[in-house]
């Protein structure tokens, strides 16, 4: 009887114990339905979104609807990139009070073959860049084309989101670490083009042989998803830049004069931002295109006053640099017709970002085309941060510098190529004082209606020592402007595009969003020789430990009841 009771009291109470666990289950969750708190134990705390991204998250007054084209079967570096995905959207979906609703679609099991083609066409059109993915191992060779983006809709609105950004000189596992640290940037700049109601103004300044609207065209196109472009003579005229947040002065040839400089001081002083692209040495292109030499001079624009006080200087030379672009030369006549040979053209240096900036970092190479080099000079409460610069292996060439496209057949001397590292474009910040200080008239600087001010507000403003690297090409032939950036001699596509963007975005934007760049998440690959080598122990490892480890554990627990019962 006191065996039956005991066993009653036990079951009694293993009843009361279980109920009570699940009634407790049941109230956390109901609590934590209410309210959200996530523990980021990482070291470079990858799940914490920025301040500035939760803010923008709970003011969203609409449904912000992504089609993920991130789904298939993939290597092991995009699904980890598919996953870190799919977290990210469950963490925008929980600080946005369910405004972000989302899919992942396989592009390659919609419909038919024909709405699969269609599909893919739509994804191009809208600006998702494919990737040919190539995976190598000792048994197969394997090629698969995914769609690393998605089409994120707001307000009767739509932009695509590169998910993933190939970099060319950068392994996979890189390139893969690197979209995974900008997917919060990616994914919050796209959104916060979708919530602008009014677009800030940016203004081409026009009247000093600027480049053509045609070889700038891709750009203004592309700034015009962002802000409102317009294109201004300025024509000496004292309200010329009213109403515009931003100029950009791209590559211009003809001198400014005093009446021009003094209203880009003012605009500055005000708090206007500048662009400026201007080439230190002037090389006529039609010259050497025609006879394939031309002389480099000093390009005199009058402007270097007004640079030197805001804290930099353009040198007048000619960078030559052994990371170059290729240009088609003619080496002889195939059968009467003329036989082109792709050779490095040192006068195109590719500059490959590697400095910390969020508004270069993680970006691919970038093109420029007879750039120079520009230095930073003293000027009070001015902060300077150098944005690009050469590759180790650079050699100046002061103006005036002959130029031949010969020079070609010629193998370069790397022991003379030591001008290392030269600065080619500069981010300044602060209150900038100007260039006119001391040298006006009392009856100007008392003038209400010139309202004239010596010292400007806290500002920045960027200096990129070469014109070309706004440049698009265009084809005469058939009308077609080519993307900023594309070289139509490799069909490779530079960085031009996005640098350039990523100057506007930071010279008008929330600094908050560009600061979300500069997020590191560290990359923790495995040992691909080590790999190779022990690929069958860890097998072995991986399959038979545990289920050796689960007949051990079944053994012993056999033994131990076998001896506790036999007692």
């Amino acid at each position: 009887m006191v065996t039956t009771a005991k066993h009653k009291g036990n079951k009694r109470r293993d009843i009361i114990l279980l109920l009570a666990s699940v009634g407790i289950v049941l109230v956390l969750n109901f609590i934590a339905h209410f309210y959200f708190k996530r523990f980021d134990l990482t070291s470079e705390k990858r799940y914490t979104l920025a301040p500035a991204t939760r803010k923008m998250l709970s003011e969203l007054k609409d449904v912000v609807y992504l089609k993920v084209y991130l789904e298939g079967s993939f290597n092991p570096g995009f699904t980890r990139l598919r996953n870190e995905t799919k977290e990210l959207l469950d963490e925008f979906r929980t600080y946005s009070n369910n405004n972000i609703e989302y899919e992942f679609i396989n592009p390659g099991e919609v419909g038919s073959p024909d709405d699969q083609k269609n599909l893919e066409q739509q994804l191009y059109d809208k600006g998702i860049v494919p990737e040919q993915v190539i995976d190598r191992n000792r048994e197969k060779t394997s090629e698969t084309l995914i769609w690393p983006g998605a089409i994120v809709s707001y307000d009767k609105k739509e932009l695509p989101w590169q998910i993933y950004t190939r970099q060319i000189g950068v392994a996979p596992e890189a390139a893969i670490n690197n979209s995974v640290q900008d997917l919060e940037y990616g994914l919050t700049n796209t959104i916060r083009k979708l919530q602008r109601t009014r677009k800030q103004e940016i203004t081409f300044i026009e009247g000093h042989a600027e480049i053509d609207t045609l070889y700038r065209y891709d750009f203004m196109r592309s700034l015009s998803e962002y802000y409102t472009v317009n294109r201004v003579t300025m024509q000496e005229k004292l309200k010329a830049l009213q109403g515009s947040d931003a100029i950009v002065i791209a590559r211009p040839d003809s001198m400014f004069s005093d009446k021009d400089k003094f209203i880009i001081d003012q605009f500055i002083m005000k708090g206007g931002k500048v662009l400026w692209l201007v080439d230190p040495v002037q090389i006529n292109q039609d010259t050497f295109r025609l006879k394939g030499y031309t002389l480099g001079l000093k390009n005199e624009l009058r402007i270097d006053d007004m640079l030197f006080k805001y804290g930099v200087r353009l040198n007048p030379v000619l960078v030559q640099d052994l990371q170059c672009a290729q240009v088609p030369v003619n080496i002889g006549f195939k059968k009467g017709q003329p036989d082109f040979k792709l050779f490095p053209w040192i006068y195109y240096p590719l500059i490959l970002p590697d400095l910390p900036h969020p508004i270069v970092r993680n970006l691919d190479l970038i093109k420029t085309e007879f750039c120079g080099t520009l230095d930073t000079v003293i000027a009070k409460g001015i902060t300077k941060t150098i944005l690009l610069r050469t590759s180790r292996y650079t050699k100046l060439q002061q103006a005036p510098a002959r130029v031949a496209l010969a020079m070609v057949r010629f193998q370069p001397k790397e022991e003379q190529f030591r001008d290392s590292y030269q600065p080619v474009a500069c981010l300044l910040e602060g209150a900038f004082s100007s260039v006119f200080e001391n040298r006006l008239p009392s009856v100007i600087m008392n003038d209400s209606a010139i309202a004239y001010k010596m010292h400007g507000v806290p500002n920045k403003m960027i200096v990129v020592a070469d014109g070309d690297i706004v440049k698009n090409d265009f084809q005469r032939s058939n009308g077609t402007i080519m993307p900023l950036g594309y070289d139509r001699f490799t069909g490779q596509t530079f960085a031009n595009r996005a640098f350039l963007l990523n100057c506007m975005n930071y010279l008008l934007d929330d600094e908050g969003l560009l600061q979300l760049r500069s997020r590191e998440v560290k990359l923790r690959l495995l040992d691909r020789k080590k790999i190779e080598l022990q690929k069958g122990k860890w097998q072995f490892i991986n399959m038979a430990v545990p289920l050796l480890l689960v007949i051990g554990l079944g053994v012993f627990q056999l033994y131990y009841r076998r001896r506790k019962f036999a007692r």
